[in-house]
């Protein structure tokens, strides 16, 4: 495990590699069972769902970043779990927002 220490392996570091592991899963398996159709949405550019994938996850790094810089990662609240209990840090608000976000382009992209 020393040649992966230099990371951050936090929970939520965690349940994002989860996640993006489990989405590609998703769309690999949707790719199989529906193929795709080009769609033309509001960019006026042919878009597949890997291409609205990909826009959706460069658009959460960009807002993850934004956030990071502009608020920061201070907890908001802490929840009573174990004896000095656990802080919820403000990205997880970062991460509400692009999930609203990746819906979005979902429909209209």
């Amino acid at each position: 495990m020393e040649s992966i220490a230099w990371m951050a392996w936090t929970l939520p570091t965690a349940i994002f590699f989860v996640a993006l592991a489990c989405t590609l899963a998703v769309m690999t398996w949707l790719a199989a069972v529906y193929p795709e159709a080009e769609r033309v949405g509001v960019l006026r550019i042919p878009t597949t769902r890997g291409d609205r994938l990909f826009i959706s996850l460069i658009a959460a790094a960009v807002i993850h970043l934004a956030w990071i810089g502009l608020v920061g990662t201070d907890p908001i609240a802490t929840v009573p779990i174990g004896e000095e209990g656990f802080e919820i840090s403000s990205l997880w608000l970062a991460s509400g927002i692009s999930l609203v976000t990746a819906v979005l382009i979902f429909r209209t992209v």
